[in-house]
């Protein structure tokens, strides 16, 4: 055994292939959810590429601006039948919530993680694309395109897709909503923000506002963290008392 090791580590291809190992490792456990997040996005890219080309027009990764924020939609689709605001989730579990509820659950056994609901999340993008076009909601739909093989109990009125699903659920609109589409494409073209810098900026305060309010989160029922007075003086527990009984150590 100790000739077999004393000949491993004399072989050049075997610490190519430490070191390999290890670069993978470490590439995933900083950019892992990055990554993830790309190939999600790339999924929803190539699903949407099966619609017809001359009765859709996809724009990937647009991010505009109104008033003081701004707004990065993954995937806008453009056509006759209406605007449609594309928001790409790649997650994986079991999921449980609505489109009202601020948060959706995670479950892992007893343990529960929220995200962020994405249905409400895009609303703000369908606004946002609203104001910049200066054209009515009902002209553009909501969809959040789940690109992965988690098990959602969500309750929803459509919003909610595939991979498989989305361009048939597209194709689905009939009525004819927009009589521009070109020029439609063409405001979006030309308010959409290209400058690296501002895209990490916006990246930026994406993140500090997910700490921001993650710091004030229940991490066992999700309800907002307070100050509360006890019998021993002040301290941070659950609004959702007595139901929840979280206490911050």
């Amino acid at each position: 055994m100790n000739e077999l090791n004393q000949w491993l580590f004399s072989q050049p291809l075997y610490w190519i292939m430490i070191v390999i190992s290890l670069i993978i490792i470490i590439t995933y456990y900083l950019y892992g959810a990055r990554i993830i997040g790309w190939f999600g996005e790339l999924w929803t890219k190539q699903a949407l590429n099966k619609l017809p080309k001359d009765k859709y027009i996809i724009i990937n990764d647009l991010l505009i601006k109104t008033q003081d924020q701004t707004h990065q939609i993954d995937h806008v689709v453009v056509s006759i039948y209406g605007i449609f605001s594309i928001e790409t989730k790649q997650y994986n579990g079991f999921i449980t919530g609505s489109k009202y509820d601020k948060n959706w659950i995670r479950h892992l056994g007893k343990k529960k993680l929220y995200y962020t609901n994405p249905i409400r999340q895009n609303y703000g993008h369908v606004k946002a694309l609203a104001e910049l076009l200066r054209i009515d909601e009902s002209c553009i739909f909501n969809i959040v395109c789940i690109s992965s093989n988690a098990k959602l109990k969500i309750k929803h009125d459509g919003e909610l897709v595939t991979n498989i699903t989305i361009a048939d659920k597209i194709k689905s609109y009939q009525d004819i909503l927009i009589h521009n589409p070109e020029e439609i494409v063409d405001i979006l073209s030309q308010y959409n923000i290209t400058d690296k810098n501002t895209k990490k900026e916006h990246i930026k305060n994406i993140k500090d506002n997910i700490i921001d309010k993650d710091s004030n989160k229940c991490p066992k029922c999700g309800g907002q963290l307070i100050h509360r007075n006890g019998k021993y003086g002040i301290f941070i527990g659950c609004s959702n008392y007595p139901k929840c009984k979280y206490i911050r150590k």
